[in-house]
């Protein structure tokens, strides 16, 4: 499985931004994609999950961003309501079997 993470930039506050995660192989074998991000000096944090039918977000963002999943491989993140704090290279991931899978980080920027 490869994944490849698009859509960063750099927005004001209370702007949108949609995170996009396209992936490739055997992507018949993922039960499960999702992101995650990593501010400067922080670790690495979970933000939003979709397995099957199942939901998780982190609770800074919860009502803020949506995560969706199409049947070919293709993961969004829907990000509104942006704040300074969402400032983070974002992570997307899939696990199939026992083995997760990374894309490469995409930059996200809230700033005046």
């Amino acid at each position: 499985v490869q994944l490849q993470a698009s859509g960063g930039g750099l927005v004001q506050p209370g702007e949108s931004l949609r995170l996009s995660c396209a992936g490739s192989g055997r992507i018949f074998s993922i039960n499960g994609m999702g992101w995650y991000r990593q501010a400067p000096g922080k670790e690495r944090e979970l933000v939003a999950l979709s397995t099957g039918s199942i939901r998780r977000y982190a609770a800074s963002v919860e009502g803020r961003f949506t995560i969706s999943r199409d049947s070919k491989g293709l993961l969004s993140l829907q990000m509104n309501s942006l704040k300074p704090e969402d400032t983070a290279v974002y992570y997307c991931y899939a696990v199939a079997g026992d083995q997760t899978y990374w894309g490469q980080g995409t930059q996200v920027t809230v700033s005046s």
